[in-house]
């Protein structure tokens, strides 16, 4: 397979690919490629939300869901000859596969209808980090979202269960899988990277007691440092006017996004990341090299299909 100078992506997403645009142009840009790089997502979309609102895009001349509601999806496929078109599902349900289906095959197979000419591939998505109480408080959904998955007959989760990080991180890893063997695709390892700067972090985050939290004051903040998942800040109350903290458990932060942006790099060019020479302002020397090491090694040894 030859080495491409360029490339046109699309993503058809949420918020874990919106990271993208933090520093993966500047990234390609810094190594000497070219990159087209554009975005079909919406904030927290899972596949089936994805999928009804093609369906009705299909149904409705006028109804537009993608890029600003400008466009329909079979128009922002049609807008340019993408070499490669991503899709992914969303992080509360990528560990479940049965939330998967018929939804990702219905997606793939529009794809292939209107961008033929595109690689198909997967964004393999990462588990939360450790202080989310999502991994360990029991698994609930609001009365809302359970009545519109029955309406697109998804199957949700299990109520109850605690997944915790790592059997996150299993489960979401065994999804995908399963996904890119059913439809023979190559998976962009993210979340494995995530994992792999977990392990290797030489000041690794550690978690801490939640009851910390109500014991701070401002500027105090709890432990961060050490994850590439995760940022935590204060906020005003705009109902009290106090101040409180905030976290987000969930999504990449700086160091993550830089992670993120080596590793597709990567992937999808096929050249060593050492050829980047972009490195953020709020992040040092030594730990970009570091992020870019794992990155690579994401690539290297992450099993992919034989195709």
């Amino acid at each position: 397979m030859s080495k491409p100078d360029s490339l046109s992506i699309l993503t058809i997403g949420n918020s874990f690919t919106d990271s993208l645009s933090a520093f993966f142009p500047q990234v390609v840009e810094s190594a000497g490629a070219g990159l087209r790089f554009e975005r079909a997502n919406h904030g927290g979309c899972e596949l089936h939300r994805h999928w009804s609102y093609i369906q009705n895009e299909e149904r409705d001349g006028v109804y537009r869901m993608y890029q600003s509601y400008q466009f329909k999806m079979r128009e922002v496929l049609a807008k340019e000859a993408w070499d490669v078109v991503t899709m992914q599902q969303a992080s509360h349900c990528s560990w479940r596969y049965e939330t998967y289906q018929p939804f990702a095959d219905n997606i793939h197979a529009y794809v292939r209808t209107h961008a033929p000419q595109a690689e198909v591939m997967l964004q393999q998505t990462w588990a939360y980090r450790a202080d989310d109480p999502r991994l360990w408080d029991e698994w609930r959904y609001t009365p809302d979202y359970i009545q519109k998955a029955a309406e697109m007959g998804v199957t949700l989760p299990e109520e109850g269960m605690k997944v915790g990080q790592a059997g996150m991180y299993e489960a979401l890893t065994e999804a995908y899988s399963t996904l890119a063997k059913r439809l023979n695709l190559r998976i962009i390892p993210t979340g494995y990277a995530v994992e792999l700067t977990r392990a290797n972090d030489p000041q690794p985050f550690r978690n801490y007691d939640p009851d910390l939290l109500n014991t701070l004051r401002w500027p105090d903040l709890p432990p961060q440092a050490g994850d590439v998942v995760g940022t935590t800040w204060w906020r005003k109350k705009p109902e009290s006017g106090q101040m409180e903290i905030g976290r987000d458990c969930i999504h990449l932060n700086q160091r993550g996004q830089y992670l993120q942006a080596c590793l597709w790099f990567a992937f999808l060019y096929q050249r060593p990341v050492s050829d980047v020479t972009f490195v953020p302002e709020m992040i040092g020397d030594d730990d970009a090299l570091f992020l870019r090491r794992m990155a690579q090694q994401a690539v290297d040894t992450f099993p992919q299909l034989q195709r």
